[in-house]
């Protein structure tokens, strides 16, 4: 059992991963994210697992990318792979992938949400993509929006960077079920088990067609989409918004660059 991952498998058809960073909001590390997709990755090799719930330890899901990890350059291509490789894992996992949060999942962490095939959230749960308020870009999680929303749902929180509630995140699609807090670990467990009456071949049979009926597949989405999460992550605007946030002022931006100049 790792420190900062910890997995349940005392049900013999769900696998229980807890992200174990409460004192970081569990902020996606590198190394927190490598060990998700291992997590996710090695259910599937024990042939009587049906389910991966995803939950997140203390008062916050996820807070997204860890912005300490964030803001050294020299962590940014692992840190874009990694994350890439994390929603793929999830997306392409043979197993019903459920989201199951309480109290907040920003960025990568509401990107953790989009990624699974379902989500139970707690009523007093809040949602946001907020990258264009740090000089990132959510590209990779955008990837996984636009198979969700409109386009116009899809604009509204990766260019706002707004926050969504339990409701609005309910009525636009992007969570399944919103119950109190008190009974998110039952809902998420009773949908587990609710899974579980499909025949496991026909369920990953159904989530390869999902993804086949799409114009391009998940994986080669995620790839074109990693070159502009990593571009942003490389600008000098990510490091303004990076500090900024870390320093808790608000972030002095420059002019918009030229074309063919500084991607930021």
């Amino acid at each position: 059992m790792s420190d900062i991952l910890h997995i349940d498998e005392s049900n013999p058809a769900i696998t229980i991963l807890s992200m174990n960073r409460p004192d970081k909001r569990n902020a996606l590390s590198v190394e927190l994210i490598q060990q998700i997709t291992r997590g996710v990755c090695d259910a599937p090799k024990d042939l009587s697992r049906r389910v991966i719930i995803i939950r997140g330890e203390g008062s916050v899901f996820c807070a997204g990318l860890d912005l300490n990890e964030a803001s050294d350059p020299t962590k940014a291509h692992s840190s874009a792979v990694g994350l890439c490789e994390m929603y793929r894992a999830i997306c392409e996992s043979p197993l019903i992938t459920i989201a199951q949060a309480q109290g907040a999942a920003m960025g990568g962490g509401a990107g953790l949400i989009a990624a699974c095939d379902f989500a139970v959230v707690s009523d007093e749960f809040r949602l946001s993509y907020p990258e264009v308020h740090r000089g990132l870009v959510a590209a990779l999680v955008t990837t996984l929006l636009r198979r969700q929303l409109n386009d116009r749902q899809t604009r509204e929180l990766v260019l706002l960077g707004q926050s969504v509630d339990a409701a609005n995140a309910l009525e636009m699609g992007l969570v399944n079920q919103v119950v109190p807090l008190s009974r998110l670990s039952e809902a998420s467990i009773a949908l587990a088990q609710e899974s579980c009456k499909g025949a496991p071949g026909a369920v990953a049979r159904s989530k390869k067609l999902l993804d086949d009926l799409s114009a391009r597949s998940i994986s080669l989405e995620l790839n074109r989409s990693m070159q502009y999460h990593l571009d942003a992550r490389n600008s000098s605007e990510a490091q303004e918004g990076i500090a900024a946030f870390l320093e808790k002022r608000a972030p002095r931006w420059g002019p918009r660059a030229a074309p063919d100049s500084d991607q930021a």
